[in-house]
């Protein structure tokens, strides 16, 4: 039969691909037997500068997708009509796998094909269907046992509102799915360049470092590996782990080094990006299109908590934390004043830490506020560097306040000297510092009021002491800063 004109008949993107098993049993490079027009002329407008693959034309020339090439294996193997509708290269893509003999026949029987004394040619039709949105009809088309995989898996998901217990949920889940030694939801921050990752019990921070400071990355530069790993699929899904050590060699040390034998990499995406991956070894390969049908939705539902649970911690941080200096802001500092009043969160003593930048405005008026960001920018960091595990706050332009829970006078001093020393060997860094301790039953607005006084005593004796760096107006200078009622 004529397989070009067999393809064309068919109203979506098709290709006939081929391959063929060795008398040892393993399998040859896929190659293209066949394509029809509408496919042709889709990969020219793709590849404007790539030769149009022909009869013969090896799969890995164009493009590595270990988990489409399984499929193809499977499907010419066992003689099995699959069908998948994944997320990837920026489509939801709804792709028929169909076994063809020689001549270009469906093959209908499910019987394996077994290895013989003489290489044996295996055909599988693809064609496959693409859109830029999700359509829901397509996450209908599934069998009683994956769909009710899925509905106990979302009511899992969502039967508690805290992220890391629901995540820790999802694990527990997608192990069952998988029949999995080890399963994880690797979630992956792109705008603060971090990653999480948690198992069945919970988030596994130390498992996370040792993961992958095994090799040699960070938890989110093994991300950005995964991602290019997997070359814009859904998923790599491989019985044989020597596949993932030719696009991944220090991937798959860590694999043989963990004693794995096969691996699930399943990427979760929204709006077309990768904020997450499912991550399971050693499962039941019997299983493989089971999985992959639940996964497919699966990540889909994920998708949509991990996006919300990172747009609110953006909202949150936005409300709580200064943009510039990234330490908390005024409006984290007047909830944190409201606790302690309330008494929901008291310490039993508080030191409070008033300082204040000596000299932006002339740095402002002189260089630029590209000048005096850095300015506040450096000051904040030597703050973080000196009272690191305390709660720093820039509560003004030039104002920054420290809450000390449990310090003693002799700590702060010795504190706010090095903190001084720092700035002396910083350019244009000057802080005007005063400090109160306290405890008992304090009012911890007169506590800041106190160290603030003192604060502002400090700043007149620097500028007392350098009258060329003086700027203020004096006459209308205004202490706005707090109500000390």
């Amino acid at each position: 039969m004529d397989l070009d004109n067999l393809l064309d008949r068919i109203p979506a993107l098709a290709a006939v691909y081929s391959f063929e098993i060795l008398p040892d049993g393993s399998f040859s490079e896929i190659r293209f037997s066949a394509l029809n027009q509408l496919n042709r002329d889709n990969f020219n407008r793709a590849h404007p500068d790539v030769p149009t693959p022909v009869k013969g034309s090896r799969l890995r020339d164009y493009f590595t997708e270990v988990n489409f090439e399984a499929f193809i294996y499977k499907c010419a193997t066992t003689n099995e009509m699959l069908y998948s509708y994944v997320n990837a290269h920026g489509f939801w893509m709804k792709g028929f796998y169909i076994p063809l003999t020689d001549e270009g026949e469906v093959i209908k029987e499910k019987a394996k094909v077994t290895p013989s004394d003489k290489p044996r040619t295996l055909h599988c039709l693809y064609f496959m269907t693409q859109t830029r949105q999700a359509e829901a009809e397509n996450f209908d088309q599934r069998s009683p046992a994956v769909a009710n995989a899925i509905m106990n898996l979302s009511i899992k998901l969502h039967e508690t509102q805290d992220f890391h217990l629901a995540m820790a949920a999802a694990a527990k889940e997608v192990k069952k799915v998988c029949d999995a030694s080890r399963c994880c939801v690797y979630t992956v921050d792109r705008a603060k360049k971090q990653c999480s990752l948690f198992g069945e019990q919970g988030e596994r921070r130390q498992f996370l470092e040792e993961f992958t400071g095994g090799m040699g990355r960070t938890p989110y530069e093994t991300a950005l590996a995964w991602e290019k790993d997997l070359a814009g699929s859904d998923c790599i899904m491989l019985d044989d782990l020597k596949a993932i050590e030719k696009i991944d060699p220090l991937w798959y040390k860590s694999l043989t080094d963990y004693k794995l034998n096969n691996i699930i990499l399943y990427a979760i995406r929204h709006d077309n990006k990768i904020i997450g991956y499912i991550w399971a070894a050693d499962f039941d390969s019997e299983k493989m299109m089971f999985i992959k049908e639940t996964l497919e939705v699966t990540t889909f539902i994920l998708a949509a908590v991990i996006a919300n649970h990172q747009l609110m911690s953006s909202l949150e941080e936005m409300s709580t934390v200064d943009s510039l200096t990234q330490v908390n802001n005024r409006n984290a500092m007047n909830r944190r004043v409201d606790r302690i009043i309330s008494g929901a969160d008291k310490p039993a003593a508080i030191g409070v830490v008033m300082a204040d930048l000596n000299g932006l405005k002339p740095i402002n008026d002189e260089k630029g506020h590209d000048a005096g960001d850095k300015l506040l920018s450096n000051a904040a960091a030597l703050l973080k560097i000196v009272f690191g595990d305390n709660e720093i706050y820039r509560i003004g332009g030039d104002e920054f306040m420290v809450f000390c829970p449990d310090a003693l006078p002799g700590d702060l001093e010795i504190k706010i000297a090095q903190l001084k020393a720092l700035a002396d060997s910083t350019p244009d860094v000057s802080f005007a510092v005063g400090f109160e301790c306290t405890d008992g039953d304090y009012n911890i607005r007169r506590v800041m009021q106190i160290a603030d006084e003192k604060m502002y005593d400090d700043k007149e004796e620097y500028y007392r002491l350098h009258t060329d760096k003086d700027r203020r107006n004096k006459y209308t200078h205004v202490r706005e800063k707090f109500s000390f009622s």
